[in-house]
């Protein structure tokens, strides 16, 4: 990215008046128990989190895992300018393509899926819609617990509800 300057808030959700601890209740399984603090959330709802530890891991609700990025915030942000870290990491490339589409979000939304890359939904605009913070959280952790048990790559048909 060099000679290019980018302004992270560009691919950041506002946190501000955001209950976090409601909105990942349903992940709890997948986190560690009360021992996070939500730094950075990506226009895709992925929670870039510190652990009382100082590593700092994020959520990728999308694909349904927990991943170390850093051992703490300085590295990070230094890891974060290496090679696709930032593209993969905050997903600028079709942040940029929503916003190119016309896609807007409202205070209480983020860039959903209209099939989650846990069932096989690319990455693509085509395959985004602004969603309800409370239904995408809600939505993915379910299909998550749903499917966290069966093999890598066996087809699902279907998830259902609770």
């Amino acid at each position: 990215m060099s000679g290019f300057t980018m302004n992270i808030r560009d691919y950041l959700l506002e946190q501000t008046d955001k209950d976090w601890s409601a909105l990942l209740s349903d992940w709890a399984a997948l986190l560690p128990a009360n021992e996070f603090t939500v730094w950075l959330v990506n226009r895709f709802g992925d929670v870039v989190m510190v652990l009382n530890d100082g590593t700092v891991h994020m959520l990728d609700v999308g694909a349904g895992k927990l991943e170390r990025l850093a051992g703490s915030r300085d590295e990070f942000a230094a890891r974060l300018d290496e090679g696709d870290n930032a593209d993969l990491w905050l997903l600028i490339s079709l942040t940029d393509a929503c916003t190119a589409k016309g896609l807007r979000l409202g205070t209480s939304q983020c860039y959903g899926w209209k099939v989650p890359p846990l069932l096989g939904g690319k990455y693509d605009v085509e395959n985004v819609e602004p969603t309800d913070l409370v239904v995408h959280y809600g939505l993915l952790a379910d299909i998550w617990r749903q499917t966290k048990d069966l093999p890598d790559g066996i087809p699902v048909d279907a998830v259902l509800g609770d």
